[in-house]
Protein backbone atom coordinates (compact mmCIF):
# COMPACT_ATOMS: atom_id res chain seq x y z
CA UNK A 1 0.00 0.00 0.00
CA UNK A 2 1.39 3.31 -1.21
CA UNK A 3 0.51 6.72 1.20
CA UNK A 4 -0.18 10.10 -0.75
CA UNK A 5 1.50 12.70 0.14
CA UNK A 6 0.97 15.16 -2.23
CA UNK A 7 -1.27 16.99 0.12
CA UNK A 8 2.08 18.07 1.96
CA UNK A 9 4.01 19.31 -0.37
CA UNK A 10 4.02 23.16 -0.81
CA UNK A 11 3.06 23.30 -4.55
CA UNK A 12 -0.15 20.98 -3.85
CA UNK A 13 -2.98 21.67 -6.05
CA UNK A 14 -5.95 23.20 -4.65
CA UNK A 15 -9.55 21.62 -4.61
CA UNK A 16 -11.67 23.13 -7.82
CA UNK A 17 -8.99 26.02 -8.08
CA UNK A 18 -7.97 26.12 -11.93
CA UNK A 19 -4.93 25.42 -13.29
CA UNK A 20 -4.26 29.55 -14.32
CA UNK A 21 -4.61 30.32 -10.14
CA UNK A 22 -2.20 27.45 -9.09
CA UNK A 23 0.60 28.37 -11.48
CA UNK A 24 0.64 32.10 -10.22
CA UNK A 25 0.83 30.87 -6.49
CA UNK A 26 3.03 28.67 -7.08
CA UNK A 27 5.24 30.78 -9.17
CA UNK A 28 7.95 32.44 -7.09
CA UNK A 29 8.35 35.96 -6.88
CA UNK A 30 10.76 38.18 -8.99
CA UNK A 31 11.63 42.12 -9.16
CA UNK A 32 13.75 43.34 -12.31
CA UNK A 33 17.86 43.82 -11.23
CA UNK A 34 18.92 47.42 -11.38
CA UNK A 35 20.91 48.27 -14.64
CA UNK A 36 23.78 49.37 -12.62
CA UNK A 37 27.52 48.29 -12.75
CA UNK A 38 28.11 50.01 -9.12
CA UNK A 39 25.79 48.91 -6.75
CA UNK A 40 27.47 50.47 -3.81
CA UNK A 41 26.51 54.34 -5.45
CA UNK A 42 23.25 52.59 -6.48
CA UNK A 43 22.54 52.09 -2.92
CA UNK A 44 23.80 54.99 -1.48
CA UNK A 45 21.24 56.98 -3.82
CA UNK A 46 18.55 55.16 -3.17
CA UNK A 47 18.72 55.21 0.20
CA UNK A 48 18.44 59.08 -0.32
CA UNK A 49 16.02 58.77 -2.67
CA UNK A 50 13.52 57.25 0.33
CA UNK A 51 15.40 59.35 3.07
CA UNK A 52 12.41 60.66 5.42
CA UNK A 53 12.97 64.46 6.10
CA UNK A 54 13.23 64.29 9.93
CA UNK A 55 14.15 67.71 12.27
CA UNK A 56 14.45 68.07 15.76
CA UNK A 57 16.38 70.22 18.61
CA UNK A 58 18.44 68.49 21.49
CA UNK A 59 21.44 70.77 23.66
CA UNK A 60 23.20 69.54 26.53
CA UNK A 61 26.35 71.72 28.08
CA UNK A 62 28.41 71.23 31.28
CA UNK A 63 28.41 74.14 33.64
CA UNK A 64 29.96 74.36 37.54
CA UNK A 65 26.58 72.62 38.89
CA UNK A 66 26.70 69.72 36.49
CA UNK A 67 24.84 69.03 33.29
CA UNK A 68 22.29 70.76 31.32
CA UNK A 69 20.04 68.97 28.91
CA UNK A 70 17.46 70.03 27.05
CA UNK A 71 14.78 69.32 24.07
CA UNK A 72 11.64 70.29 22.38
CA UNK A 73 9.19 67.57 22.01
CA UNK A 74 8.16 67.28 17.80
CA UNK A 75 8.26 64.46 15.56
CA UNK A 76 7.60 65.36 12.17
CA UNK A 77 8.49 63.94 8.58
CA UNK A 78 9.21 66.10 6.18
CA UNK A 79 6.01 69.31 6.31
CA UNK A 80 4.03 66.27 8.42
CA UNK A 81 4.01 66.98 11.92
CA UNK A 82 3.21 63.71 13.87
CA UNK A 83 3.31 64.39 17.59
CA UNK A 84 3.55 67.37 19.87
CA UNK A 85 4.52 65.09 22.65
CA UNK A 86 7.62 62.74 22.33
CA UNK A 87 10.23 62.22 24.79
CA UNK A 88 13.52 62.83 23.22
CA UNK A 89 15.33 62.69 26.22
CA UNK A 90 15.65 59.33 27.36
CA UNK A 91 16.90 58.13 31.25
CA UNK A 92 19.59 55.46 30.70
CA UNK A 93 20.33 55.56 34.44
CA UNK A 94 19.29 58.04 37.43
CA UNK A 95 22.74 59.46 36.30
CA UNK A 96 22.76 59.71 32.73
CA UNK A 97 20.82 61.06 30.31
CA UNK A 98 20.13 60.44 26.18
CA UNK A 99 19.28 62.89 23.76
CA UNK A 100 17.00 61.53 20.56
CA UNK A 101 17.46 63.15 17.30
CA UNK A 102 17.12 61.21 13.87
CA UNK A 103 15.03 58.68 13.39
CA UNK A 104 12.89 58.16 16.76
CA UNK A 105 12.48 53.90 16.95
CA UNK A 106 16.62 53.89 16.61
CA UNK A 107 17.23 56.26 18.86
CA UNK A 108 14.29 54.68 21.48
CA UNK A 109 15.91 51.33 21.18
CA UNK A 110 19.50 52.02 21.11
CA UNK A 111 19.06 54.01 24.38
CA UNK A 112 16.99 51.45 26.06
CA UNK A 113 19.88 48.91 25.28
CA UNK A 114 22.29 50.83 26.21
CA UNK A 115 20.21 51.12 29.69
CA UNK A 116 20.30 47.37 30.12
CA UNK A 117 23.92 47.09 29.62
CA UNK A 118 24.97 49.78 31.39
CA UNK A 119 22.95 47.89 34.36
CA UNK A 120 24.57 44.58 33.86
CA UNK A 121 28.06 46.09 33.84
CA UNK A 122 26.67 47.79 37.43
CA UNK A 123 25.51 44.20 38.46
CA UNK A 124 28.96 42.24 37.02
CA UNK A 125 31.39 45.27 38.25
CA UNK A 126 29.99 46.31 41.48
CA UNK A 127 30.25 50.06 40.29
CA UNK A 128 28.53 52.72 38.04
CA UNK A 129 29.45 52.33 34.64
CA UNK A 130 31.15 56.16 33.59
CA UNK A 131 29.89 58.31 31.30
CA UNK A 132 33.08 57.65 28.67
CA UNK A 133 32.56 53.85 29.54
CA UNK A 134 28.54 54.26 28.28
CA UNK A 135 29.33 56.43 25.21
CA UNK A 136 31.87 54.12 24.08
CA UNK A 137 29.86 51.44 24.31
CA UNK A 138 26.95 52.99 22.67
CA UNK A 139 29.24 54.22 20.11
CA UNK A 140 30.77 50.73 19.28
CA UNK A 141 27.78 49.27 19.34
CA UNK A 142 26.49 51.66 16.31
CA UNK A 143 30.04 51.56 14.33
CA UNK A 144 29.03 47.73 14.20
CA UNK A 145 25.52 49.00 12.19
CA UNK A 146 27.39 51.37 9.64
CA UNK A 147 26.00 51.85 6.42
CA UNK A 148 22.69 49.64 7.63
CA UNK A 149 20.17 52.40 7.32
CA UNK A 150 20.20 53.16 11.23
CA UNK A 151 19.76 57.54 12.26
CA UNK A 152 20.89 58.55 15.25
CA UNK A 153 22.42 61.75 16.54
CA UNK A 154 22.47 61.46 20.40
CA UNK A 155 24.01 63.16 23.38
CA UNK A 156 24.92 61.34 26.55
CA UNK A 157 25.66 63.01 29.61
CA UNK A 158 25.72 62.21 33.08
CA UNK A 159 27.56 62.48 36.18
CA UNK A 160 30.47 59.91 37.18
CA UNK A 161 33.13 59.60 39.78
CA UNK A 162 35.28 61.96 37.76
CA UNK A 163 32.32 64.76 37.79
CA UNK A 164 30.16 65.79 35.23
CA UNK A 165 30.70 64.17 31.03
CA UNK A 166 28.66 64.95 28.19
CA UNK A 167 29.60 63.13 24.65
CA UNK A 168 28.05 63.31 21.34
CA UNK A 169 27.91 60.16 19.45
CA UNK A 170 26.02 59.42 15.65
CA UNK A 171 25.06 56.38 13.85
CA UNK A 172 28.54 56.73 11.59
CA UNK A 173 29.90 55.66 14.94
CA UNK A 174 31.52 58.72 15.58
CA UNK A 175 32.13 60.25 19.50
CA UNK A 176 33.51 63.90 20.40
CA UNK A 177 34.04 65.01 23.59
CA UNK A 178 32.75 68.74 24.53
CA UNK A 179 31.64 71.12 27.42
CA UNK A 180 28.15 71.91 24.87
CA UNK A 181 26.71 70.49 22.11
CA UNK A 182 23.30 71.07 19.94
CA UNK A 183 21.57 68.28 17.70
CA UNK A 184 18.94 68.53 15.13
CA UNK A 185 17.81 70.62 12.44
CA UNK A 186 17.52 73.37 14.56
CA UNK A 187 21.06 73.41 16.24
CA UNK A 188 22.22 76.29 14.55
CA UNK A 189 19.36 78.41 15.99
CA UNK A 190 20.04 76.97 19.39
CA UNK A 191 23.75 77.53 19.11
CA UNK A 192 23.16 81.20 18.38
CA UNK A 193 21.72 81.58 22.06
CA UNK A 194 23.99 79.26 23.64
CA UNK A 195 27.35 80.72 22.26
CA UNK A 196 25.85 84.52 23.32
CA UNK A 197 24.58 83.70 26.89
CA UNK A 198 26.82 80.36 28.01
CA UNK A 199 29.43 81.06 30.87
CA UNK A 200 30.78 78.26 33.50
CA UNK A 201 30.24 79.54 36.08
CA UNK A 202 26.40 79.58 36.19
CA UNK A 203 23.94 79.13 38.68
CA UNK A 204 21.50 76.26 37.89
CA UNK A 205 18.31 78.75 37.69
CA UNK A 206 20.78 80.75 35.15
CA UNK A 207 21.46 77.28 33.16
CA UNK A 208 18.19 76.16 33.25
CA UNK A 209 16.94 79.67 31.56
CA UNK A 210 19.37 79.80 29.13
CA UNK A 211 18.93 76.38 27.78
CA UNK A 212 15.11 76.67 27.45
CA UNK A 213 15.48 80.54 25.80
CA UNK A 214 17.41 78.25 23.41
CA UNK A 215 14.75 75.40 22.63
CA UNK A 216 12.18 78.20 22.36
CA UNK A 217 14.24 80.39 19.79
CA UNK A 218 14.80 77.06 17.74
CA UNK A 219 11.29 76.27 17.81
CA UNK A 220 10.50 79.76 16.45
CA UNK A 221 12.91 79.02 13.95
CA UNK A 222 12.44 75.57 12.83
CA UNK A 223 9.43 74.45 11.43
CA UNK A 224 10.28 70.79 12.50
CA UNK A 225 11.17 71.89 16.31
CA UNK A 226 7.67 72.75 18.87
CA UNK A 227 6.28 71.13 21.39
CA UNK A 228 7.17 71.63 24.98
CA UNK A 229 10.68 72.46 25.91
CA UNK A 230 11.83 70.13 28.45
CA UNK A 231 14.65 70.83 30.64
CA UNK A 232 16.90 67.95 32.71
CA UNK A 233 19.56 68.81 35.35
CA UNK A 234 22.23 66.50 36.40
CA UNK A 235 24.06 66.74 39.08
CA UNK A 236 26.17 64.73 41.84
CA UNK A 237 22.88 63.39 43.00
CA UNK A 238 21.77 62.47 39.71
CA UNK A 239 19.47 64.15 37.19
CA UNK A 240 16.41 65.92 37.97
CA UNK A 241 13.40 67.38 35.37
CA UNK A 242 13.19 70.88 36.04
CA UNK A 243 10.60 72.27 33.50
CA UNK A 244 8.17 71.32 30.56
CA UNK A 245 6.82 74.37 28.96
CA UNK A 246 4.81 75.17 26.00
CA UNK A 247 6.71 76.95 23.13
CA UNK A 248 3.58 78.78 22.57
CA UNK A 249 3.04 80.27 26.32
CA UNK A 250 7.18 80.96 25.98
CA UNK A 251 6.67 83.21 22.80
CA UNK A 252 4.63 85.33 25.20
CA UNK A 253 7.44 85.85 27.97
CA UNK A 254 10.30 86.06 25.53
CA UNK A 255 8.12 88.25 22.94
CA UNK A 256 6.08 90.23 25.05
CA UNK A 257 3.20 92.15 22.97
CA UNK A 258 4.09 95.32 22.13
CA UNK A 259 1.70 98.38 21.20
CA UNK A 260 1.13 98.86 17.27
CA UNK A 261 2.56 101.66 15.91
CA UNK A 262 -1.38 103.01 14.97
CA UNK A 263 -1.98 102.87 18.80
CA UNK A 264 1.43 104.65 19.20
CA UNK A 265 0.60 107.41 16.92
CA UNK A 266 -2.78 108.18 18.24
CA UNK A 267 -1.24 108.29 21.84
CA UNK A 268 0.84 111.03 20.30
Amino acid sequence: MKLDLSGFESTAPFVGASSELVGGLAAAPSFDIPATTDFDDFQKEAIQMVKPAKGTTTLAFIFKEGVMVAADSRASMGGYISSQSVKKIIEINPYMLGTMAGGAADCQFWHRNLGIKCRLHELANKRRISVTGASKLLANILYSYRGMGLSVGTMIAGWDETGPGLYYVDSEGGRLKGTRFSVGSGSPYAYGILDSGYKYDMSVEEAAELARRAIYHATFRDGASGGVASVYHVGPNGWKKLSGDDVGDLHYKYYPAMPSTEQEMVEA
